[in-house]
Protein backbone atom coordinates (compact mmCIF):
# COMPACT_ATOMS: atom_id res chain seq x y z
CA UNK A 1 0.00 0.00 0.00
CA UNK A 2 1.64 3.53 -0.91
CA UNK A 3 2.16 5.80 1.23
CA UNK A 4 1.58 8.78 -0.83
CA UNK A 5 -1.84 10.31 -2.06
CA UNK A 6 -2.61 8.88 -5.19
CA UNK A 7 -4.30 12.51 -6.32
CA UNK A 8 -1.90 15.59 -5.37
CA UNK A 9 -4.86 17.89 -6.72
CA UNK A 10 -5.87 21.00 -4.14
CA UNK A 11 -9.32 20.78 -5.42
CA UNK A 12 -11.93 18.76 -3.94
CA UNK A 13 -15.80 18.83 -5.16
CA UNK A 14 -18.65 18.28 -2.43
CA UNK A 15 -20.41 15.35 -2.83
CA UNK A 16 -24.20 14.63 -2.84
CA UNK A 17 -23.83 13.15 0.10
CA UNK A 18 -23.70 16.45 1.86
CA UNK A 19 -26.37 18.12 -0.43
CA UNK A 20 -29.42 16.03 0.91
CA UNK A 21 -32.04 18.67 0.48
CA UNK A 22 -30.81 20.47 -1.84
CA UNK A 23 -31.55 19.77 -5.76
CA UNK A 24 -28.77 17.63 -7.94
CA UNK A 25 -27.12 20.52 -10.15
CA UNK A 26 -23.66 21.58 -10.55
CA UNK A 27 -21.47 20.71 -7.49
CA UNK A 28 -19.62 23.73 -5.83
CA UNK A 29 -15.73 23.00 -5.63
CA UNK A 30 -13.93 23.56 -2.37
CA UNK A 31 -9.84 24.66 -2.61
CA UNK A 32 -7.92 23.29 0.37
CA UNK A 33 -4.55 24.26 0.66
CA UNK A 34 -1.73 21.37 0.00
CA UNK A 35 1.64 22.02 2.32
CA UNK A 36 4.70 22.24 0.07
CA UNK A 37 6.48 19.42 1.76
CA UNK A 38 3.72 17.13 0.49
CA UNK A 39 4.25 18.78 -3.28
CA UNK A 40 7.71 17.80 -2.48
CA UNK A 41 7.32 14.44 -1.85
CA UNK A 42 5.59 13.36 -4.69
CA UNK A 43 9.18 13.72 -6.88
CA UNK A 44 10.67 10.46 -7.53
CA UNK A 45 13.86 9.76 -6.03
CA UNK A 46 16.60 7.82 -7.70
CA UNK A 47 18.41 4.91 -6.15
CA UNK A 48 22.05 5.52 -6.23
CA UNK A 49 23.91 3.34 -8.75
CA UNK A 50 26.53 1.84 -5.73
CA UNK A 51 23.37 0.69 -3.94
CA UNK A 52 22.06 -0.97 -6.48
CA UNK A 53 25.80 -2.87 -7.71
CA UNK A 54 25.96 -4.01 -4.05
CA UNK A 55 22.04 -5.14 -4.23
CA UNK A 56 22.80 -6.97 -7.55
CA UNK A 57 26.08 -8.77 -5.88
CA UNK A 58 24.43 -9.65 -2.82
CA UNK A 59 21.56 -11.46 -4.75
CA UNK A 60 24.05 -13.07 -7.14
CA UNK A 61 26.03 -14.37 -4.08
CA UNK A 62 22.84 -15.80 -2.56
CA UNK A 63 21.60 -17.42 -5.49
CA UNK A 64 25.06 -18.62 -6.49
CA UNK A 65 25.33 -19.88 -2.44
CA UNK A 66 21.95 -21.79 -2.54
CA UNK A 67 22.59 -23.48 -6.40
CA UNK A 68 25.74 -24.80 -5.34
CA UNK A 69 24.69 -26.15 -1.87
CA UNK A 70 21.35 -27.57 -3.59
CA UNK A 71 23.43 -29.26 -6.49
CA UNK A 72 25.59 -31.00 -3.99
CA UNK A 73 23.34 -31.72 -1.02
CA UNK A 74 21.73 -34.80 -2.89
CA UNK A 75 25.48 -36.41 -3.58
CA UNK A 76 26.58 -35.82 -0.30
CA UNK A 77 26.24 -39.00 1.66
CA UNK A 78 26.42 -36.72 5.06
CA UNK A 79 23.57 -34.62 4.67
CA UNK A 80 21.29 -36.49 2.16
CA UNK A 81 21.88 -40.44 3.32
CA UNK A 82 22.14 -39.88 7.09
CA UNK A 83 19.52 -36.81 7.38
CA UNK A 84 17.78 -37.62 10.54
CA UNK A 85 14.22 -36.60 8.86
CA UNK A 86 14.52 -39.87 6.13
CA UNK A 87 16.36 -41.66 8.85
CA UNK A 88 13.15 -41.55 11.13
CA UNK A 89 10.77 -41.82 7.89
CA UNK A 90 12.06 -44.93 5.97
CA UNK A 91 9.58 -44.58 3.51
CA UNK A 92 10.85 -40.80 2.61
CA UNK A 93 14.21 -42.33 2.50
CA UNK A 94 13.32 -44.78 0.10
CA UNK A 95 11.88 -42.07 -1.73
CA UNK A 96 14.89 -39.83 -1.58
CA UNK A 97 17.29 -42.55 -2.49
CA UNK A 98 15.97 -42.48 -5.76
CA UNK A 99 18.25 -41.27 -8.71
CA UNK A 100 15.62 -39.40 -10.34
CA UNK A 101 14.87 -37.58 -7.47
CA UNK A 102 18.22 -36.35 -6.56
CA UNK A 103 18.53 -35.38 -10.12
CA UNK A 104 15.95 -33.54 -9.62
CA UNK A 105 17.06 -31.59 -6.77
CA UNK A 106 19.91 -31.16 -8.50
CA UNK A 107 18.25 -29.45 -11.40
CA UNK A 108 16.79 -27.03 -9.30
CA UNK A 109 20.41 -26.14 -7.57
CA UNK A 110 21.36 -25.76 -11.41
CA UNK A 111 18.49 -23.63 -12.52
CA UNK A 112 19.35 -21.64 -9.50
CA UNK A 113 22.96 -20.95 -10.65
CA UNK A 114 21.53 -20.39 -14.07
CA UNK A 115 19.31 -17.68 -12.90
CA UNK A 116 22.44 -16.16 -11.23
CA UNK A 117 23.94 -15.85 -14.36
CA UNK A 118 21.13 -14.43 -16.63
CA UNK A 119 20.99 -11.71 -13.75
CA UNK A 120 24.59 -10.59 -14.04
CA UNK A 121 24.52 -11.10 -17.99
CA UNK A 122 21.34 -8.52 -17.75
CA UNK A 123 22.50 -6.00 -15.63
CA UNK A 124 25.98 -5.74 -17.60
CA UNK A 125 23.95 -5.04 -20.88
CA UNK A 126 20.87 -3.06 -19.37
Amino acid sequence: MSQQPENPSTQYEVGPATLAGEPVGPLPVVSVPVPAALVSAQIPQRIPRWLERIELLLRVMLRMYIGLAVCYAPWSPVFWDQNPIFLRYPTLAALAGNGAVRGLVSGLGLLNLWIALQDVLYRRKG
